[in-house]
């Protein structure tokens, strides 16, 4: 083979060679150059990341403390104006509940959560969440209700659905009662308006009604002037609806006494206990009898 022929023969593989290396240095920094790209976007995805989780709960945390002085400065405000304890409790729960929301809300934005698509998914579901909660709805529009036309409010003496207590509390679903032996009972909102409701407290004063009575030849007029007599020694009772005193009812072994009084409604059960007391000990000292069930069986021979 000739010299010159050898020769470019040497130069051509070199120059392959040469080629070859650069392209593997190139296909080399390419990779690492991916590399380092890919390793750089994670560190400042995390970095972001970290960054809007930090921001998300400091705002949690601010929000959070922010809701409690703002549901302070409500009740403060609220007192201030002497409003009703029932619309006190009811507004301090739902500015509590929409606050919270909004909180939650921008927590999720913060997050990078689209909050509009999580609106329209919330959306999309909206009537099955409707027909999940529609008895929470009606217990919060009786609520409304409740505080618009005022059946009752906090501090009253009710009855209702078969439960009878004071009221503590109306909360945007539900009634709170106290009943006189302490227990607490809670009645949803629209189970309690969809009944009736008796309000004692509702009135100033109220008719206390007893039936007392003698036997068959005690004198009427004296029965009567004795229970006047009490009524009249008793502060409670009120001279005016004048206590009314009359025969109500001639029964199988007694004459019937109907007595109405009139107290104001706080005085109810402690005249209604001192009434019977007073008149079972003082219609013996008047020679009156409080008669007993009794027949008489006359046998004829």
């Amino acid at each position: 083979m000739p010299i010159d022929t050898l020769i470019f023969s040497d130069l051509s593989s070199a120059s392959d060679s040469i080629a070859s290396a650069a392209l593997a240095h190139s296909e080399g920094l390419v990779n690492r150059g991916l590399i380092h790209t890919w390793v750089d976007k994670i560190i400042d995805m995390s970095i972001s990341l970290g960054t809007k989780i930090l921001i998300a709960a400091v705002v949690y945390f601010i929000g959070a403390w922010l809701i409690r002085r703002v549901l302070a400065l409500l009740s403060v405000i609220l007192e201030r104006h002497k409003a009703e304890l029932s619309i006190r409790t009811f507004l301090r729960s739902l500015v509590s509940v929409i606050l919270n929301i909004i909180l939650i809300l921008t927590v999720i934005s913060i997050l990078g959560i689209n909050t509009a698509s999580f609106l329209a998914l919330f959306a999309a579901g909206g009537v099955a969440i409707g027909l999940a909660l529609s008895n929470t709805l009606q217990n919060f529009a009786n609520g409304v209700i409740i505080l618009l036309l005022k059946p009752y409010k906090v501090g009253d003496f009710i009855a209702a659905q078969g439960e009878s207590g004071f009221v503590t509390a109306v909360q945007i679903t539900t009634t709170e009662l106290t009943t006189r032996d302490n227990r607490v009972v809670i009645i949803p909102n629209g189970t309690i308006l969809s009944g009736v409701i008796q309000n004692y407290s509702r009135m100033d004063t109220r008719r206390v009604d007893f039936s007392f009575s003698i036997s068959y030849g005690d004198d009427v007029d004296k029965a009567r002037e004795t229970v006047l007599a009490i009524c009249r020694e008793d502060a409670r009772i009120l001279p005016d609806p004048a206590p009314f005193v009359a025969v109500g009812d001639l029964s199988d072994s007694s004459v019937d006494l109907t007595v109405r009084v009139y107290v104001k409604s706080d005085d109810y059960w402690d005249v209604f206990f001192a009434m019977n007391e007073r008149i079972y000990k003082e219609f013996p000292k008047q020679g009156l009898t409080v008669p007993f069930p009794q027949m008489d069986v006359h046998v004829k021979k």
